[in-house]
């Protein structure tokens, strides 16, 4: 696994359910094509899998 994850936000969560929009605020995103860097751990991996379809990981 790698040390550090970029996670961008690249689809809009209007229109998901709050559980959705939760996560990616969770994440640290709040605009479209923002990016953060997280660890690599087991709970930043499951929020990733929650809301798959809205962001894009690349491994650093």
């Amino acid at each position: 696994m790698a040390n550090k994850l970029e996670i961008t936000l690249t689809r809009s969560v209007i229109g998901r359910p709050q559980d959705q929009r939760t996560t990616v605020e969770t994440l640290g995103l709040k605009k479209l094509h923002q990016t953060v860097v997280h660890e690599d751990n087991a709970a930043i991996r499951g929020m990733i899998n929650k809301v798959a379809h809205l962001v894009t990981v690349k491994e650093q």
